[in-house]
């Protein structure tokens, strides 16, 4: 199997930019702009595909997989839409069938508003990648693959944490958590409580440095650490030991503690408050340190080589697609079917809606190959063009 990784970039991938790298997808709309291809029907088609992707995206839960296959009736794009929690970690994978000369492009946006800001971009080499959520909001994953090219891939996408477990003790277990009532309601908790034994390691949940040793108040004994890399500290409280010293470097599972009762904790079960703070205020940590990886579900085995009929009307964004519709299947989910209507609208369809047929999907798809051309060839056509 083969697969695509995700590669730093910034902007979207359909709107030239000046003085930045440009994007695999980019590069590759560059070269049907070379060859004129932008200007067959087919490419026109595949250019507003990618267009139509980001604007219409299928919306989707976290976490998330699909098997899919780009038909050969003409060109499309797949756009994908989810929301994320600030310190989460997604676990993209994406293999494609052995295919020959099959590649697609990934791109992944953050909604801001109306637009879309291009976070990262694909190249051919790996099957699996990952994004740490630093900005809670909604993102957008668009595939795409070259023009006359079709072939059959899996995606999957997993929710983990981005930073590790902070007590060592196999009995620690999460109690209170993020926005429980405390005193009277007067205020709410920010953080999350981990009950374990008194004097369980309280651990460095990633690399980083001791910004504050501090005692007194409602938090007792507490350990301010700021993760490397990161514009947030993590914050440990009631604690009954404190190990380390500010300015202090640490490793990911090194000892900044021991869990204890200090502070406003002195009449509960010995515990740990953890925090995580940015410049705004407080954030729900849970994201941050929930060990148990969300896999995603499993999806049953459905053919998606023949047009799918209808058998009950659908109503998606305000238009009704009435029943005995043929349906073109992109891809299959834990749900049902991500489908094509006649009028070119892409939705899910549930199992129970739909019947198969033994007409397969077909079309003119004329295999134009983009070659790789050199700069005298580009130079030559350009003039040609005027």
């Amino acid at each position: 199997m083969l697969g695509i990784a995700l590669i730093g970039t910034s902007c979207s991938s359909t709107t030239p930019r000046i003085f930045s790298k440009k994007t695999p997808h980019e590069k590759y709309a560059d070269k049907l702009d070379d060859q004129d291809l932008d200007k067959t029907q087919q490419g026109r088609q595949w250019l507003a595909a990618a267009k139509a992707a980001l604007e219409a995206p299928q919306l989707v839960q976290l976490p998330y997989k699909q098997v899919g296959y780009f038909q050969t009736d003409k060109p499309r794009a797949m756009g994908l839409k989810f929301t994320a929690k600030r310190g989460e970690r997604l676990l993209f994978s994406l293999n494609k069938n052995t295919a020959a000369n099959f590649v697609i492009y990934a791109d992944l946006f953050k909604q801001n508003g109306s637009d879309e800001e291009h976070l990262l971009s694909s190249d051919t080499n790996t099957a699996t990648f990952t994004l740490d959520i630093d900005e809670a909001g909604t993102y957008v994953l668009r595939l795409q693959p070259e023009l006359a090219r079709t072939g059959e891939y899996s995606l999957s996408i997993a929710v983990g944490p981005t930073v590790g477990f902070p007590v060592s003790s196999p009995k620690a277990k999460p109690g209170s958590f993020w926005g429980a009532s405390r005193d009277g309601g007067k205020r709410s908790h920010e953080g999350i409580d981990i009950f374990a034994p008194k004097g369980s390691p309280a651990i460095a949940s990633a690399d980083g440095v001791i910004t504050a040793v501090k005692q007194g108040g409602i938090g007792g004994k507490v350990v301010w650490m700021k993760p490397e890399g990161k514009d947030y500290h993590l914050y440990y409280a009631h604690l009954d030991k404190q190990l380390v010293k500010v300015g202090q470097t640490v490793k990911k599972g090194d000892v900044v503690g021991t869990v204890g009762n200090t502070g406003n904790a002195r009449h509960t079960a010995s515990h740990l408050h953890f925090g995580v703070y940015t410049a705004s205020g407080p954030v729900d940590p849970y994201p941050f340190i929930n060990k148990e990886v969300q896999n995603a579900p499993a999806v049953p085995e459905k053919s998606l080589a023949n047009y799918l009929r209808l058998t009950k009307s659908q109503k998606v964004n305000n238009q009704v697609i009435t029943d005995n519709a043929m349906l073109v299947p992109l891809a299959v989910t834990d749900k049902g079917y991500i489908s094509e209507s006649p009028e070119g609208t892409i939705f899910l369809t549930p199992f129970t809606a739909v019947q198969s047929t033994s007409q397969q999907v077909s079309g003119p798809v004329q295999a134009t190959a983009i070659h790789a051309d050199n700069d005298t060839e580009r130079k030559t056509r350009r003039a040609n063009r005027g």
